[in-house]
């Protein structure tokens, strides 16, 4: 199953990074325990593909494209407390919204799903809340330069587990970050090398993205 990650807020270091679904029946199926669904999901649907360069690829449907874009925007707006992110599965037809649990919130993923297929999770997070810490730790950047960690990404996870930060210091950034934010802070370490901006020749284009 191929799932794209519908855009979030990031930071790239040295670059701009865009990161960044009234039935409810149960879904069971390996990563994807537990959870709600909308009404739409109660049908199948054909993926849509298009042709790339010779290759056929899956695109996101005009009406679930139009879904996600509404629960996208409300949650960042009226229901940030609880909203984490989503994500598509361009497959199976449907997106998978990641929320604090919240009566509100899923009352308005069932409006704005109207009939497509919409995959309800639980988050830890919510969007606002991570955004809070990755700003707080973007403002010590330079901090965290002069203690040796050295930080190339951060960026807020859209299933809302925490802020991931990529960098070249792993073991000292996963020893020496959580004293200074707190135990408790959602901080998730990864290895990433430097961020090296790329060179492109010709006239840019606007970027792409996977549907």
């Amino acid at each position: 199953m191929r799932r794209f990650r519908c855009p979030l807020g990031g930071l790239l270091l040295g670059a701009v990074l865009m990161t960044g679904a009234c039935g409810e029946p149960q879904i069971n199926e390996p990563g994807l325990l537990g959870g709600w669904t909308t009404a739409g999901c109660e049908f199948s649907r054909t993926p849509e593909t298009t042709t790339v360069g010779g290759h056929v690829v899956p695109v996101t449907p005009a009406r679930l494209a139009a879904a996600m874009a509404r629960i996208d925007a409300g949650g960042r707006g009226e229901h940030a407390g609880s909203y984490a992110g989503l994500e598509v599965d361009q497959e199976r037809v449907r997106a998978i919204v990641y929320r604090v649990p919240s009566a509100e919130f899923d009352d308005f993923i069932r409006q704005a799903a109207q009939d497509t297929c919409i995959f309800v999770r639980d988050a830890e997070h919510s969007l606002s809340d991570l955004a809070r810490w990755q700003a707080d730790i973007t403002a010590d950047l330079d901090t965290w330069k002069n203690r040796g960690v050295r930080i190339s990404t951060i960026s807020a996870r859209h299933d809302g587990v925490g802020v991931e930060i990529g960098t070249q210091d792993v073991e000292r950034a996963r020893r020496e970050m959580p004293r200074h934010y707190g135990r408790a802070a959602p901080l998730i370490f990864v290895e990433e090398g430097p961020v090296t901006p790329a060179r492109s020749r010709g006239v840019p284009t606007a970027p792409q993205t996977g549907g």
